[in-house]
C-alpha cells in the first residue's frame, strides 16, 4: 500500500501547489491628483544634503539636550507605547497561526482503556466480555487549499500585522510630537514666567515710587491706584502662567510613564529655533506616513477577504482520515507488526443550500473593501491637509514672531519714554499704565509666537511622517 499512498499524497501536494486564488489582483490605489509640490511650500530653499536623509530621532534637529533625554525616556516608559507593542506582537502571532493552517497538522495519540462490552450490544462476539485496548497512532489532517481560502486568510492576517506595525509607528510618532509640543510650550511658559516676575518687580518699584510722590503731594491718588492695578494684573498673569506650566509638567510626567509627584523639570529659557525641515514631493508623502501605510494594509487585507468569501462557493478538500499506529489488547504485543494498522482517504465538502449565506458573505467582503478604500483615501487626503496646514503655519508664524519682536521693542521704548515724561511732569499716569501694559503684552506675544513656531515645526515633522519610511512589505524602517 506504500506506492498508492505515496502517489495519493504526491497528487494532493501537486494540486495544492498549483491551486488558484480567487482574490482580485491587488493594486495599490492612487489618488490621481498628486501635485508637483505643496501649495504652501512657498519659496523654501532645498534642505542641505545631510538633511535629506530621514531621521528616526528627528527631535535632535532642534538641538535641545533636555528634549533628547525626555524623548529617550518616552520609548521605555510610556504605557500607550507598551500597549501598542503588545498589539503588534498579537497581530504577528495571529498571522503566524493563520499561515500554519496551510500546512498538514500531525498529532500523536496514545491511550489505554479497560472495559466491558454490553451483553445487549450489537457486537455479539464481545458481548459480556471484559478486556483491554491499547492504542498508539499518528493522525494527520490537511486541508487542500485548491481555491486559496487558507492562503488568502494568511495574506489578510499578514497585511493586518504589517498594518499593526505601521499603527505602532504612528502612535510612537504622535507621542513623540506631543511630548515635544508640551516641552516647547512649557519652555515658553518658563520664559513668560521670568518676564512676568521681572515685570512684577518693576511694577512694585513703580507703585512704591508713586505712593511716595502721593505722600508728598506730587502725585494724585488715581496714580497710586493705577500703579497698583498694573502690578496686580501682572501678578494674576504670573499665577495663570505658573498654573499652565505645572499642568504641562504633569502631562509630560504621564507621557513618560511617571507620576507627577516623582517628576520635575527645572525652569529654562525658550532658546531653540526651528530646524531646516525636508519637505518631499506630495507623491512621496504616502510612503512616509505610517498612518497611510496602515490604511493601505487594511485595504490589502480587505482585498484578500474577497478571495476568502469567493472560496466559500467551492468545495473544501481535505486529507482528514490519514492515521497509522498500533492497537493491541495487551501491552506485551502492543508495539509490533501484528498490532499495526493504518488508514488514509481524502474528503470533500460542498454546501448546497445555505439560504443566501454565501451571497451575503460575498457582499459583506466587497462592502468591507469599499469601506477600506474610502478610508485610505480619507487618510491620504488628511495627510496632505496636515502638511499644507503645517507649512503655512511655519511660514506665517515666522512672520508673526518677527512682527511681535519688533512690536515688543517699540512698546518697550514707548514705556521708557512714558516713564521719563511722567517723571518730568509732562504726562499723566494713564500714559504710563497704557504703555507698560502694551509693552508687557507685546513681549508676551513675542514669546508665545516663538513657542508656537517651534510647535508648528514639530507638527510639520509629524505630518511628514517623522523618521519613518515604508519598507517593501509595509514594515517600518529608519
Amino acid at each position: 500500500m506504500a506506492r498508492p499512498l505515496t502517489g495519493l499524497l504526491t497528487g494532493l501536494l501537486t494540486l495544492a501547489l498549483g491551486a488558484c486564488s480567487l482574490a482580485p489582483t491587488y493594486v495599490r490605489p492612487t489618488l490621481g491628483q498628486d501635485a508637483a509640490q505643496y501649495k504652501e511650500a512657498g519659496e523654501w530653499a532645498p534642505a542641505a544634503p545631510a538633511d535629506e536623509q530621514p531621521r528616526a530621532d528627528w527631535w535632535q534637529a532642534f538641538g535641545d539636550a533636555q528634549l533628547d533625554a525626555l524623548e529617550s525616556r518616552l520609548r521605555t516608559g510610556n504605557p500607550d507605547l507598551r500597549a501598542g507593542v503588545a498589539r503588534f506582537d498579537e497581530a504577528r502571532a495571529i498571522a503566524g497561526e493563520a499561515r500554519s493552517r496551510f500546512y498538514p497538522q500531525l498529532n500523536l495519540d496514545a491511550s489505554g482503556v479497560r472495559g466491558r462490552a454490553s451483553s445487549n450490544g450489537p457486537n455479539a462476539l464481545a458481548a459480556g466480555k471484559t478486556g483491554d485496548d491499547f492504542v498508539t497512532s499518528l493522525d494527520m489532517a490537511w486541508e487542500i487549499d485548491l481555491f486559496g481560502r487558507l492562503r488568502n486568510t494568511a495574506a489578510a492576517a499578514r497585511a493586518r500585522a504589517q498594518g499593526s506595525a505601521a499603527d505602532l509607528a504612528a502612535l510612537e510618532l504622535s507621542l513623540q510630537a506631543e511630548l515635544a509640543t508640551d516641552y516647547f510650550t512649557l519652555r515658553g511658559d518658563d520664559s513668560t514666567v521670568k518676564l512676568l516676575e521681572d515685570s512684577v518687580a518693576q511694577f512694585d518699584t513703580a507703585w512704591q515710587q508713586t505712593r511716595r510722590r502721593y505722600d508728598t503731594g506730587v502725585a494724585a491718588a488715581t496714580d497710586v491706584d493705577q500703579a497698583d492695578a498694573l502690578r496686580q494684573s501682572a501678578r494674576a498673569q504670573l499665577a495663570a502662567t505658573r498654573l499652565q506650566r505645572s499642568r504641562l509638567e504633569h502631562a509630560i510626567a504621564v507621557l513618560l510613564g511617571s507620576t507627577p509627584a516623582a517628576f520635575s523639570l527645572e525652569p529654562a529659557p525658550l532658546a531653540a529655533e526651528p530646524p531646516a525641515i525636508r519637505v518631499a514631493l506630495p507623491s512621496v508623502l504616502l510612503e512616509r506616513r505610517p498612518d497611510v501605510a496602515s490604511a493601505e494594509r487594511a485595504l490589502a487585507a480587505a482585498n484578500a477577504g474577497i478571495g476568502i468569501a469567493r472560496a466559500a462557493w467551492f468545495p473544501v478538500f481535505s486529507l482528514q482520515a490519514a492515521a497509522a499506529g498500533f492497537e493491541s489488547t495487551a501491552t506485551a504485543g502492543w508495539i509490533g507488526a501484528p498490532s499495526r494498522f493504518w488508514s488514509v482517504g481524502p474528503g470533500g465538502q460542498l454546501p448546497l443550500l445555505d439560504a443566501g449565506g454565501r451571497s451575503a458573505l460575498n457582499r459583506q467582503a466587497r462592502a468591507a473593501y469599499e469601506e477600506a478604500l474610502a478610508g485610505y483615501r480619507k487618510v491620504a487626503l488628511t495627510a496632505y491637509q496636515e502638511v499644507e496646514d503645517s507649512l503655512v503655519a511655519v511660514h506665517r508664524l515666522g512672520e508673526e514672531q518677527a512682527a511681535d519682536a519688533a512690536a515688543a521693542t517699540s512698546a518697550q521704548s514707548a514705556a521708557f519714554h512714558a516713564d521719563e515724561r511722567y517723571a518730568a511732569g509732562v504726562a499723566d499716569y494713564v500714559e504710563v499704565t497704557t504703555t507698560h501694559t502694551a509693552a508687557l503684552s507685546a513681549r508676551s506675544a513675542a514669546l508665545a509666537a516663538q513657542a508656537a513656531r517651534l510647535n508648528a515645526a514639530v507638527a510639520l515633522v509629524r505630518a511628514l511622517g517623522g523618521g519613518w519610511s515604508a519598507g517593501p512589505t509595509g514594515s517600518s524602517s529608519s
